[in-house]
């Protein structure tokens, strides 16, 4: 797709960002990239569902778990 930049920059077909809220705008040398943000960071969540085994707080001390043996 080609466009005109206006003096307002240049619109990104809404179609394009379908269930997406925010981005994230980098520019590098000659490149401009549109990267979608998520509204919660996977990385967050894990931890916050223990596992059902004869293991109690895994989910809070799981690196004892995984490195003491």
């Amino acid at each position: 797709m080609r466009t005109k930049v206006t003096e307002n920059g240049v619109l990104i077909p809404k179609v394009w960002l379908e269930g997406i809220d925010e981005v994230d705008i980098q520019q590098t040398q000659n490149i401009i990239i549109v990267v979608p943000v998520q509204a919660d960071d996977p990385i967050l969540n894990l931890g916050k569902q223990p596992i059902l085994l004869d293991v109690e707080d895994a989910s809070i001390h799981h690196d004892r778990y995984l490195y003491d043996r």
